[in-house]
C-alpha cells in the first residue's frame, strides 16, 4: 500500500517534545514497538477513538520517503474495517519527515471528520 502522505496525530505538547528531541518517539514506540500512523482517508477512525472532543490535536503530515524506518501496513483494532490496514513505523521518526503541522479540530459534537489537507 502507498499513500502520498502519512499522518500522525498528537497533542500540541507532544509535538513540542518531538521538536526538541528531533524525533517522534511517542509512548507507543516503547510500549508496543511502533508509531501509529494513518492515511488521510482513515485518520478520523483513530482520532474519534483516541481524541474525541479534544481541541489540542495536531496532524503531522509526513513524507513517507523521509520516515527512515520500516513502515508495515497492519490491521487496526476490533471495530475497524477488516480489510483496512494502518501504517505503523517501527522506530523513531525524524522530525525532518514532517512536511506540515496542522490543527485538527473536532466538530461541535466532539467528532472528527476526514481532514482537508493542503494540496501537494
Amino acid at each position: 500500500m502507498e499513500s502520498e502522505v502519512l499522518l500522525h496525530m498528537c497533542a500540541a505538547a507532544d509535538w513540542e517534545v518531538a521538536r526538541s528531541s528531533g524525533a517522534l518517539a511517542p509512548p507507543s514506540l516503547a510500549e508496543i514497538g511502533f508509531v501509529h500512523l494513518s492515511t488521510p482517508e482513515q485518520v478520523e477512525l483513530p482520532a474519534n477513538r483516541l481524541f474525541h472532543g479534544r481541541s489540542d490535536v495536531l496532524l503531522l503530515v509526513l513524507d513517507p520517503a523521509r520516515i527512515g524506518v520500516e513502515v508495515r501496513w497492519e490491521p487496526g483494532v476490533p471495530g475497524d474495517p477488516e480489510a483496512m490496514r494502518f501504517p505503523h513505523a517501527y522506530g523513531p521518526i525524524p522530525t525532518t519527515a514532517v512536511l506540515d503541522v496542522l490543527p485538527y479540530r473536532p466538530g461541535s459534537d466532539g467528532s472528527f471528520t476526514r481532514p482537508d489537507l493542503p494540496a501537494r
